[in-house]
């Protein structure tokens, strides 16, 4: 079994903020594969199919972002999956929009979703799709920054690194971790200067 996770936080309030770019991720997959998101087991919304013949759960916390780790644990636990097989999809403030990388393991790099994630699994050895966001333009706090929607001028761009980070996620199930970053990791989907 591998599992995509897509971290954000619940409810339509936080539904196109940039915390919940890795939710949209699995659920924009899911809909291309004509899935939908249900159920409440492990604190999330899952659905279980087969993707290039290996079983696959695509899943979403309903946690909020902090306890993102709660329930990642108990599914992993309960399907015995090991770090490798799992994929966490998340926003990341240290890359620029546009921007999108694949890495093995890590630090959390201050993400709290991916902090609690580490901290229930009790190891960072697990793969990731970091989705870059990049940093406020106009003084915003970071706090307020991450739970609010993508600027204008970025939608375009968002559009395109979201259909990327879907066919990243398709290349980890199918072809492993090492071709989603030699195909992903050398891409930069941003048009145009960001205006100072």
């Amino acid at each position: 079994m591998v599992v995509i996770v897509g971290l954000g936080n619940p409810g339509e309030k936080y539904e196109n903020t940039r915390h919940n770019i890795g939710q949209k991720v699995v659920k924009i997959w899911c809909r291309k594969l004509g899935l939908r998101l249900r159920g409440r087991r492990f604190q999330s919304r899952h659905v279980v199919t087969t993707f290039e013949q290996k079983a696959l759960m695509l899943f979403c916390p309903i946690t909020f972002m902090n306890h993102s780790g709660l329930a990642v644990k108990a599914c992993v636990d309960h399907f015995d999956v090991d770090p490798q097989g799992l994929l966490v999809v998340h926003d990341d403030l240290d890359l620029p929009v546009g921007r999108l990388k694949v890495v093995r393991r890590g630090g959390s790099g201050g993400h709290k979703g991916v902090e609690s994630i580490i901290e229930n699994l009790e190891t960072d050895g697990f793969p990731r799709v970091k989705i870059g966001i990049g940093r406020p333009r106009f003084g915003e706090s970071v706090d307020k920054f991450v739970l609010s929607p993508f600027y204008e001028d970025e939608l375009e761009i968002m559009e395109k690194v979201v259909d990327s980070a879907v066919r990243a996620c398709e290349l980890f199930v199918s072809m492993g971790v090492e071709a989603a970053m030699n195909r992903i990791n050398c891409q930069n989907l941003a048009n145009k200067e960001v205006p100072s």
